[in-house]
């Protein structure tokens, strides 16, 4: 996130000014339209630059306003004339901060007095939900990927692993600890029952000799949460443990949370040859 600040005197109108950025965008700033396609108004955005110019910081004023950026930036300029004036300002001292074609969403706020505050932003998109399947089938891909190389996890170094393949039960656990932290609000191993990795993964019928648990939030694709626990020395020995066998994969979004998407990752050796669901170790 970026914050930028710049000073100009004349008079201000609003009814323009997102024609005026886009326009100093692909006119000025160079930028080909297909790889920089116009900025789309967000009537959330426009409410974050309302709490701007009441004096929130940006990461407030996006909570407060609902809307989640994956990044964004912010401009004010002060005593902004007519549209002609904000897209010279905006093409003089701002295409290298708007150089990003990530970049969607712009909302705008304008005072009487002349201020005029614009926020621009890549929207934070999850998977959706009907995609699940094939979001599990690639963090399997990812972590089997993963897995085929020597890795030192921390100070631990490991061998290349076998490859895992997705387990039913596996998931309905993962899933309905990824849906628990959800709708909770929080992140944590233990569940909001007090639950364990183990006594999860048993519940939803799987028969094991060891279990382990990756968790993430607030990352919006199968490659950042892999990466994300490939950059942890505990979450990546999960990944590298040549003992495990099974995984299952799942998560959960609640746009009304702090993290807006939580992911579990439940790895697992099936028990051989025995109906007891107590297990012979424990890895988390």
């Amino acid at each position: 996130m970026a914050l930028t600040l710049l000073l100009v005197c004349p008079t201000f109108a609003r009814a323009n000014a997102i024609r005026a950025v886009n326009r100093a965008r692909s006119a000025y700033c160079g930028f080909s339209p297909a790889a920089y396609p116009a900025l789309v108004e967000s009537g959330a955005l426009d409410r974050v630059a309302r709490l701007l110019a009441r004096g929130e910081s940006l990461d407030d004023a996006e909570l407060h306003a609902g809307y989640r950026a994956a990044r964004s930036l912010w401009i004010r300029i002060s005593g902004a004339t007519a549209d002609a004036s904000v897209e010279r300002m905006v093409a003089g001292h701002f295409c290298g901060q708007l150089a990003d074609p990530r970049l969607r969403h712009i909302g705008v706020y304008g005072e009487a007095t002349g201020g005029l505050w614009i926020v621009v932003a890549e929207p934070f998109t999850t998977p959706r939900v009907q995609d699940a399947a094939a979001t599990s089938r690639l963090v399997l891909t990812l972590t089997n990927q993963a897995r085929a190389h020597a890795r030192t996890c921390g100070w631990r170094r490991f061998p290349p692993a076998p490859p895992l393949a997705l387990a039913p039960a596996l998931t309905r656990a993962a899933a309905a600890h990824s849906r628990d932290m959800a709708v909770r609000d929080f992140f944590s191993h233990t569940g909001s029952d007090g639950s364990t990795p183990g006594e999860r993964v048993t519940d939803a019928g799987y028969r094991w000799s060891m279990v382990g648990e990756n968790i993430a939030s607030g990352v919006a694709t199968p490659r950042q949460a892999v990466a994300g626990w490939l950059a942890s020395p505990e979450h990546c020995a999960n990944i590298m443990t040549a003992g495990f066998r099974q995984m299952g994969v799942a998560f959960a979004v609640n746009r009304r949370s702090g993290q807006v998407i939580y992911w579990t990752e439940d790895f697992g050796t099936p028990r051989q040859g025995s109906k007891a669901a107590v297990p012979a170790a424990r890895r988390r």
